[in-house]
């Protein structure tokens, strides 16, 4: 298996026919001596699609305007290449607007925010089997450096996005600043904390998942989610992740920055746990399994990933690895599609045969951190590792559908992560924040410490939360759980300076998502140093 999660097998593999038609579209792409002679025009007979046994009849003329509505954004950094991303809908919110055709959609790389020295450039196809999407795979690109990107179609310019690549593969001195988000809930208020991670100017963003929601409609709601039911077929979540694809401050803040992403439940379904979904009485495995295919298509085609993740009916290939030469492996895991389904007991979480990952992901993770070159090795981790015990006093009371559900594989992790350098795990879904020690044994509040590991608050879901209600019910838990460092409950996000010698962070929250402006600042700083496991509070 490669480093990136797929066997040949797997990228041999294309049998939906979606992911046929992707392939069949491949991007041309352009070096710089090609690109300087080819104008940034309507140019979709300069040359057939690279790779194409039968290339895709395009049209580019009569197209309606406002096709760049949804923005622009980049992803998945590689020293050399970074996946450029778009979606053609001049009518975001009914199907997207776009005639049944496919779409040559010319994309520019440049060293300067003006184009006036443009490195790479291509012809992409937006098909319509894939919501007229673009994923523009810019290679060739120098490692560690900043660039600056747009699309062309119809004559009409998108907005300009700005990215960066990765470090070269034995890069050892520069520092990386990473913001942590999750959980964005339309209805539960605006994405202004993203106005203040724009200031922060991070170098990666990394997403760990509730980028949308399945929820209905509430009309009382700070702002109403389109349609007038859960989203179920492709074209209803389409029209749910074009919505959120509006947010003024979310397009902002994908054009500032490349992301890297992963997804969690609400994507397709509360709790969903493999192919079974929150209520198996009124969802019926063959319909779940078409909504999961649904849904994993309309992530694909609005996330700025690699074409590694077009989805071959129900299945997506999510767990991936990103090297920042010497300082950083980030290990991206899928805690939803190979798990188990949840414990509804306190026994049955301890039960050794429920997993979270599935056998093939779990000797992925182990492999990959036991190989690292990095100083720290980072787990996205789209929900909480650490224990939380519900219980006040005697006796424990778990959340089954976090790592506590599954606790002899996180037991295990747990016991590995003592012969792995400076493990951090980053995770969200718990709508507030969460900074813990991670323990060899939870059950044994003084074993070893073997890592540390924050869980992001939310970017809006909860909304403008009680604070002191929420310190009522969670304060008196922390002598329970010893491990904890900050719980808070603000909505906003999690910053890091990560270096050599020590990870710097800052819970960063906003005063509001009820409005669209908000007041910024850090409610906590804590530090990680190289060698010593756990958090430290400054």
């Amino acid at each position: 298996m490669s480093a990136d999660g797929w066997s040949a097998d797997d990228r041999a593999r294309s049998t939906h026919p979606a992911r046929r038609r992707f392939l069949a579209g491949s991007a041309l792409v352009l070096g710089a001596a090609a690109a300087a002679q080819l104008p940034f025009a309507d140019r979709a007979d300069a040359a057939a699609p690279a790779r194409s046994a039968a290339p895709v009849r395009s049209r580019t003329s009569a197209l309606p305007a406002g096709l760049f509505t949804l923005g622009v954004a980049s992803g998945d950094p590689l020293p050399d290449a970074v996946v450029l991303w778009t979606r053609l809908a001049p009518d975001p919110l009914n199907g997207g607007g776009m005639p049944a055709a496919p779409v040559a959609v010319e994309w520019q790389v440049a060293d300067d925010s003006r184009f006036r020295k443009v490195v790479r450039q291509g012809i992409a196809q937006a098909v319509p089997e894939l919501g007229h999407s673009v994923h523009a795979d810019a290679t060739g690109l120098q490692p560690g450096r900043q660039y600056w990107y747009r699309f062309r179609c119809g004559g009409q310019i998108s907005p300009v996005g700005r990215t960066r690549t990765a470090p070269s593969p034995l890069a050892v001195g520069r520092n990386l600043r990473i913001a942590l988000a999750s959980c964005q809930n339309w209805q539960q208020g605006f994405f202004t904390p993203y106005a203040d991670m724009r200031a922060q100017d991070p170098d990666l963003v990394l997403f760990v998942g509730d980028y949308i929601y399945e929820s209905k409609p509430v009309s009382s709601s700070v702002r109403v989610h389109e349609g007038t039911d859960e989203p179920y077929s492709l074209a209803d979540y389409r029209n749910r992740y074009a919505q959120y694809r509006t947010d003024p401050d979310l397009q902002a803040m994908h054009a500032h920055t490349p992301w890297v992403v992963t997804f969690d439940d609400h994507e397709v379904d509360n709790d969903y746990a493999g192919q079974v979904p929150q209520d198996p009485s009124k969802q019926s495995h063959d319909a779940f399994v078409r909504r999961i295919t649904a849904a994993y298509q309309a992530y694909y085609e609005h996330m700025p990933v690699r074409a590694t993740a077009v989805p071959d009916g129900p299945h997506i290939q999510m767990y991936r690895r990103f090297d920042y030469g010497r300082l950083i492996r980030l290990n991206v895991l899928d805690t939803r599609q190979f798990r188990s389904n949840q414990a509804t007991t306190q026994s049955g979480a301890q039960d050794a045969k429920l997993t979270m990952l599935g056998a093939a992901q779990h000797r992925w993770l182990l492999d990959g951190l036991r190989r690292s070159p990095a100083r720290w090795n980072v787990i996205a981790s789209q929900i909480m590792m650490a224990e939380t015990d519900l219980q006040l006093g005697t006796g424990k009371l778990w959340y089954y559908d976090a790592w506590d559900g599954y606790q002899a594989e996180r037991n295990a992790l747990m016991a590995q992560f003592q012969q792995v350098r400076n493990p951090l795990v980053l995770s969200g879904d718990r709508h507030f924040t969460m900074i813990s020690d991670l323990k060899k044994d939870f059950a044994e509040p003084s074993s070893a410490v073997v890592g540390a590991e924050f869980v992001g608050t939310s970017i809006s879901s909860g909304g403008d939360q009680d604070q002191a209600a929420f310190h009522r019910q969670w304060d008196p838990l922390k002598a329970d759980n010893p491990h904890w460092k900050v719980v808070d409950a603000h909505r906003g996000y999690h910053l890091f300076d990560i270096g050599q010698e020590s990870v710097g962070a800052q819970v960063r929250v906003v005063d509001t998502v009820l409005s669209r402006k908000a007041v910024a600042s850090t409610q906590a700083r804590l530090q990680v140093r190289s060698g010593r496991p756990g958090v430290h509070l400054l």
